[in-house]
């Protein structure tokens, strides 16, 4: 039996029920945006329905981002009279990294770069959760392998609490669809051939064909492609899922 594939307007209607469940269930809770299309996303469905009073929006500023994502934040403001809160990486770690390792370490090995995400990712995003009782990300099965049995629902046993990843079930079709249909501003690195976007030296623009994150730590196998924000103990947090309960 084939499952009918759902229209972006009952998408939209879902995804919007799961927020407002996480607003009303879950809070304080706090969405962990990369400033990248999906993100923008639902950046918009959060303060499109004023729900920002018990969703807060976060990003980690790395110290390596594109200017064109440090951008995003100015243009958040301007569209939404909103302020994205950043977390930085400690100053002390990332210079003992690269005092010991190099700038630039992270080619070297999957460990050196998996180092590097967790001083200037995993910490930062540990400091960013502490104190809510939800995290929400805009992460979708259709991104890569490493995602193929995401849920909407999971619990989240590594930092001890409910995870959402309410575009899971959209493709990358409904996510554009929906930026453009909404006039949602959107990375202009989108527009130059990069469909995922991290860090600038760990990132490129695809090839067309290529899976949408070939361009993340493109020097790599497509199995290890975590920065370890959705890993614990190297497999991917997909523990005990949730999806069975209602949205």
């Amino acid at each position: 039996m084939t499952t009918a594939v759902p229209s972006l307007p009952e998408l939209v209607a879902a995804t919007k029920a799961t927020l407002e469940k996480i607003a009303a269930e879950y809070t304080p809770a706090v969405l962990a945006s990369s400033l990248a299309a999906e993100d923008m996303v639902l950046t918009d469905l959060i303060l499109r329905n004023q729900l920002q009073d018990r969703i807060g929006i976060f990003t980690l500023e790395t110290g390596r981002l594109h200017a064109e994502t440090l951008g995003m934040l100015d243009r958040i403001k301007q569209t939404y009279d909103y302020d994205v809160t950043p977390y930085r990486p400690q100053p002390d770690a990332v210079a003992a990294y690269v005092k010991q390792n190099g700038l630039n370490a992270f080619y070297d090995s999957v460990e050196m770069r998996k180092e590097c995400c967790r001083i200037r990712k995993i910490e930062p995003l540990n400091r960013a959760l502490a104190g809510n009782r939800a995290w929400i990300t805009g992460q979708r099965r259709a991104q890569s392998l490493t995602r193929a049995e995401l849920h909407v629902q999971e619990q989240d046993e590594a930092h001890g609490m409910v995870k959402f990843n309410p575009l899971a079930d959209w493709s990358e079709q409904d996510v554009w669809d929906y930026i453009r249909s909404n006039k949602v501003p959107y990375n202009p690195l989108h527009d130059k051939g990069y469909p995922s976007i991290g860090c600038e030296p760990c990132t490129r623009a695809i090839q067309p064909g290529e899976d949408v994150r070939a361009g993340r730590w493109w020097w790599e196998n497509p199995e290890s492609k975590e920065c370890g924000l959705h890993v614990v103990d190297g497999k991917l947090v997909r523990i005990k899922p949730a999806a069975q309960q209602s949205i």
